[in-house]
């Protein structure tokens, strides 16, 4: 395992730039799904990039597992955990660089968007229904930064149709809304959004608009 000892805790990794998948845990180690994340997270490893989760199985597994298989040896990115204490205990996945576990949905959902450079919305359920649509409402009323919420895989399909057809049509949003929503149909697409983001941060890193500098903002005027 290429750990990354460099980062201990939260407060030291704001400022770096990480990419954030949210999705089902239910999803099983031989589904489609779950493999096109471990590519999708090799990827994001081999770039450089740091990771963020919600540190449980499933698509959480794959995001980690992949991430750390394709890390350099060399100054390898990191991953960090953002877990939950549920009636049902999931135990925290071990290929994980920093774990944090919260006990309101609430504050974990405040911190994923302080970190959030780019967001990964996989194949998921109510918990991942909730964190696509937080981020969304988040970005819609410019408490965060403009960042990329990519929805990932054929579910999503239904999803865009019934905005589309449905709360657009009746103006209960504007298209400009909708078009904070990215699709990316597999594991490529998504990385090269990705990329996009992170070139443009590695680029003009002063100007870069950093979720952890607009959000903190907000949640202390609360």
């Amino acid at each position: 395992m290429k750990k990354n000892n460099k980062v201990k805790s939260l407060k030291q990794a704001l400022k770096d730039f990480h990419v954030t998948i949210f999705g089902s845990a239910r999803i099983k180690e031989g589904d489609p799904e779950y493999k096109e994340i471990y590519k999708l997270a090799r990827m994001i490893g081999k770039n450089g990039i740091n990771l963020v989760t919600g540190g449980g199985p499933g698509v959480m597994r794959a995001a980690n597992t992949g991430h750390i298989a394709g890390r350099e040896e060399s100054d390898p990115p990191y991953a960090i955990g953002l877990g939950i204490k549920l009636p049902h205990e999931q135990r925290v996945d071990p290929y994980l660089d920093i774990k944090v576990k919260f006990t309101r949905f609430s504050e974990r959902l405040d911190n994923f968007m302080l970190l959030s450079n780019a967001i990964i919305v996989a194949p998921g359920g109510i918990g991942t229904m909730l964190e696509l649509f937080f981020s969304w409402q988040l970005m819609q009323v410019k408490h965060t930064c403009s960042i990329p919420i990519i929805l990932l895989g054929k579910q999503w399909h239904g999803l865009l149709k019934w905005l589309k057809e449905v709360p657009l049509k009746r103006r209960f949003f504007n298209r400009e809304d909708l078009e904070l929503l990215f699709y990316a149909e597999n594991s490529k697409q998504a990385m090269e959004i990705v990329s996009d983001a992170y070139k443009h941060f590695k680029e003009d890193k002063k100007d870069f608009c950093l979720n952890y500098k607009k959000y903190k903002k907000h949640l202390e005027g609360k």
